[in-house]
């Protein structure tokens, strides 16, 4: 016998947890609808040369090749180190790059997506993360341009979504990577490549703290003095209070600048995000300027945002994204700036139900139709079909036994009302209704059954019937 068990990295669920889950995912579903975006769907493999187009180190370590049949073999015998050609996605944003490329003519801009798939990294397996996860993504992209003001549009979503998902206070947290770079202009740091270095270093500071940070920078490779480091460490220490204080703080920031025209656009662009997102309806207590949100991807180039539970603070940020100046220069000559967001769900999941927040759902079956007697079966799935028909999901006992033993099965199974149709109920053209939940029953008419179940259903459980 083999023994049963997943793979290492992998989320599998029972039925009411997965319930759970799937109530999550049509939350966000919703949510990105709501907003006007368009569903799309991309293979769960792609062609290796178009996914690893812009990465390589780590990335390209954790990525899961696909094998075609005898490849790896062939390719072994002829001592051939070729990759395999095809390869499991990492991420949405790649195939989706792709895909905007491929589809360009054929899409309306700017071009508004959602994606809510699993993606697949080969990353060593730790609790609460995973091998295979599910991302729920959303971009807009634009053609040769898009205003700031769709930077807005994303918190706007993620503010919907994390109050329809009522999972407790929450905070949207702001910053630019223009104002950033304008920073370090001033500080003297003008190299490319050693701002994205300090940048991925900032950004750790939740995790590690600002005293080991402030070593790091200052150690060697960082070309940072000590002064440099503290003024650095001081500017991403500010948080804004209020919508009035965070546009106060961008005033400052601005007024205390040596004159970088970058961190002037950046200031510029965040200060529209923040007026737009408080027109959009977001309660300003719900969103806060956080100079030291930087994200560590060295893509985004504008607003940045994460989003964390106030009273978790543990889980660190549930909800992310950003600007990008150009999602799909790899694969065409068209300028295709873009923003967008992901929520890692399959994490979150984890994450929440670890905190007590979320846990298991009631079974999507409200009525069980138990068989009492074979004669009567034809009552039982007329009875079965009625209540379908009436919306109600409902699921009848084929194989029949004591009455005791359903019940049994229907209350183990979560299902809430049992719909009972014996020798009494039909001579009487009538039906008993059993609660579970209540621990109560009473009977109706069997052409008034499906009002009757519906009345019930639409009650709380701690409103009494009388």
């Amino acid at each position: 016998m083999i023994k049963p068990r997943t793979a290492p990295g992998t989320l599998e669920l029972l039925p009411t947890e997965q319930i759970a889950f799937q109530r999550m995912l049509d939350v966000i579903r919703s949510g990105y609808e709501r907003f006007g975006f368009l569903p799309i769907e991309t293979p769960a493999y792609e062609l290796t040369d178009v996914l690893l187009t812009k990465t390589g180190g780590e990335t390209e370590r954790q990525v899961y090749f696909v094998q075609s049949t005898g490849s790896l073999e062939k390719a072994a015998a002829q001592d051939d180190p070729a990759l395999p050609e095809l390869a499991l996605r990492f991420d949405l944003t790649v195939p989706l790059a792709r895909y905007v490329a491929e589809h360009e003519h054929q899409l309306t801009f700017p071009f508004r997506r959602y994606q809510m798939q699993r993606v697949y990294r080969g990353e060593r397996p730790q609790r609460g993360r995973y091998r295979e996860f599910y991302q729920c993504d959303i971009d807009i992209i634009g053609k040769d341009g898009l205003s700031p003001r769709h930077d807005a549009e994303c918190p706007a979503v993620i503010h919907t979504i994390f109050t329809d998902l009522n999972i407790g206070a929450f905070t949207i947290q702001l910053n630019n990577r223009k104002l950033m770079r304008g920073v370090f202009e001033d500080l003297g740091i003008t190299d490319t490549d050693q701002q994205v270095a300090v940048l991925r270093e900032v950004d750790k500071l939740d995790k590690r703290g600002p005293d080991a940070v402030r070593e790091t920078l200052v150690g060697e490779g960082y070309g940072l003095t000590a002064d440099a480091v503290d003024s650095l460490l001081t500017l991403v220490a500010t948080r804004s209070t209020s919508h009035d204080d965070a546009l106060a703080i961008l005033d400052r920031v601005q007024r205390e600048s040596a004159g970088s025209e970058t961190l002037a656009t950046g200031v510029a662009e965040l200060r529209e995000v923040l007026t737009v997102l408080r027109d959009l309806g977001v309660p300003e207590s719900d969103y806060a300027l956080n100079l030291s949100i930087a994200r560590g991807l060295d893509y985004y180039t504008g607003t940045v945002y994460e989003t964390t539970l106030d009273d978790h603070p543990e889980i660190g940020s549930v909800c992310s994204g950003g600007r990008y100046d150009d999602l799909a220069g790899q694969y065409t000559k068209s300028k295709l700036p873009g923003v967008g967001m992901s929520i890692g769900l399959t994490r979150l999941f984890w994450q929440l139900r670890e905190a007590g927040i979320v846990g298991t759902a009631e079974s999507t079956v409200q009525v069980l139709v138990p068989q009492l007697d074979e004669a009567h079966l034809p009552q039982c799935l007329a009875l079965a079909t009625d209540l379908r028909q009436g919306g109600i999901n409902t699921e009848v006992v084929l194989d029949g036994g004591k009455l005791g033993k359903q019940l049994k099965y229907a209350d183990r199974a979560g299902i809430r009302f049992v719909a009972i149709v014996g020798e009494q109920e039909v001579e009487a053209g009538t039906v008993t209704i059993k609660d579970l939940r209540r621990q109560d029953q009473f009977t109706v008419a069997r052409d008034e059954v499906v009002p009757a179940v519906r009345v019930e259903l639409a009650q709380p459980l701690d409103v009494s019937r009388d």
